[in-house]
């Protein structure tokens, strides 16, 4: 009986795309000489195809590779697909849905065989559609169906669970208590960190895309140029490319050899962006918003009022936790030393007279606060009462009470908006804590009494 049939037209594209990867694998082993018959025999279509059947065996397809440890580890690689993941929220192979890549491990002189089961037909591999039995493939592969068959199942075992889980002295291992009792050397599991093959494969492709993509260097070119550019820019700062396997990057793994090796590890720390200094203080009422901004100030403010807020008891470690926030430790940065930071760091940055620019709408102790070195500048010819005036004020010295005043306001109208009950006698705490450079640079503690008006209006 005659268990042959005519080929289909969709058998015939598959047989055709076989036979094309069968030449040009025949045409780079010869170069062209076709007087060695006995290498031509190898790559004659069913002998080929027997051959990589065979050969199969001696790789496997993972996604988790162990030799990315250590090139000389034995032990077992893994495949799992990321579906069969738990879905944690930290980034790990389970994000990468259908866009995670297969490697393969083995015998690097059998990676052929896996080039060959990626070859792609009607936009899928041939392992695909080996996977799911396809009829015009397995019909193209072997005239005989058992024969087909045969080579399908032997194919499809690229994919395998290990004979043996094991691990090896040269692998990543680490000990991890189960029981919970340190000293029970019974109470331990030993588990091994593989390396995601598969995870580093396509950060590898996103970081590639942002170094060497034609969008991204359209972008580079634009910001080079100081044009506009209505596209995204991506940058990956300050990485490392670390080298698997040396000059033979197929020892590791295919995807590994596909990377030439490299594998990039990202900066293990935040990015340090460089931004532009802030300004001087013009259209500006008040500093203390742009005060808020200053570094650990956000914190320390909802610090205070989380104490606050909790009414705890009037015990010395209240006062210990409270004095913290206002004042500071010796490792500590409280209100009022940011305050002084905020100043020095103002001062600093601003050159001397910025406050006798025409938008300058501070108070006027602000003003001889955070632009003292104004006072050394000569005096201009159309506003010479204006700077007289100012001078004479940095002299009074009554501004640095003035600012701590101020600072009362500010911080008591934050915790009203929050709902404490604040007023006289909170506001001329917080302004006691208020830390004034009046003297430079040793700072002058305000020792501001509580007002006899009532509150006052924050600002005013």
């Amino acid at each position: 009986m005659n268990n042959e049939s005519a080929p289909t037209q969709r058998s015939t594209l598959f047989h055709s795309a076989i036979t094309a990867f069968i030449h040009e694998r025949r045409e780079a082993k010869l170069k062209g000489d076709d007087t060695d018959a006995q290498t031509t025999a190898k790559y004659d279509y069913g002998t080929w195809l027997a051959d990589a059947a065979r050969r199969v065996s001696q790789i496997q397809a993972v996604t988790h590779v162990l030799k990315a440890t250590h090139p000389d580890a034995r032990g077992s690689s893994l495949h799992v697909t990321p579906a069969g993941l738990p879905r944690h929220a930290e980034i790990g192979t389970h994000v990468l849905a259908n866009d995670c890549a297969d490697d393969v491990v083995g015998n690097a002189a059998a990676l052929d065989v896996y080039k060959f089961l990626k070859l792609e037909v009607q936009e899928r591999r041939l392992f695909d559609w080996l996977l799911q039995d396809d009829q015009d493939l397995l019909q193209a592969l072997h005239p005989d169906p058992g024969t087909a068959r045969e080579w399908a199942g032997a194919f499809k075992g690229l994919i395998r669970p290990a004979e043996r889980w094991s691990s090896h002295a040269l692998a990543k291992q680490v000990y991890w208590s189960v029981s919970g009792e340190p000293g029970d050397d019974t109470g331990f599991h030993l588990l091994q960190p593989l390396f995601s093959s598969s995870l580093a494969h396509a950060a590898h492709a996103q970081i590639n895309d942002a170094r060497f993509g034609e969008s991204n260097k359209a972008a580079r070119q634009a910001k080079r140029a100081n044009i506009p550019h209505d596209g995204p820019y991506r940058d990956y700062r300050n990485l490392v490319v670390r080298k698997l396997g040396g000059t033979k990057p197929q020892n590791i793994s295919q995807l590994n050899s596909e990377r030439g090796g490299v594998n990039y590890l990202l900066a293990s720390l935040p990015p340090q962006w460089q931004q532009a200094q802030p300004g001087p203080f013009l259209s500006e009422s008040s500093v203390f918003e742009r005060f808020r901004r200053f570094e650990g100030v956000e914190e320390l403010i909802q610090g205070l009022c989380a104490l606050l807020e909790s009414d705890p008891p009037k015990t010395l470690a209240t006062r210990l936790q409270r004095e913290r926030l206002e004042r500071g430790t010796r490792l500590e940065q409280g209100l009022g030393q940011a305050l002084a930071a905020f100043g020095l760091a103002s001062r600093e940055r601003l050159e001397p007279g910025w406050s006798r620019h025409r938008d300058c709408e501070l108070p006027l102790c602000e003003q001889l606060w955070l632009d003292p070195r104004r006072t050394e500048l000569p005096l201009r010819d159309d506003h010479q009462e204006q700077d007289q005036a100012f001078n004479a004020a940095f002299e009074f010295k009554d501004w640095p009470d003035q600012v701590a005043h101020r600072f009362g306001n500010w911080l008591n109208a934050i915790l009203q908006q929050r709902g404490l009950p604040v007023g006289d006698v909170e506001h001329a705490h917080w302004a006691r804590q208020a830390l004034i450079d009046a003297e430079w640079p040793a700072p002058m503690q305000r020792r501001a009494r509580p007002s006899s008006n009532g509150p006052e209006a924050l600002h005013d």
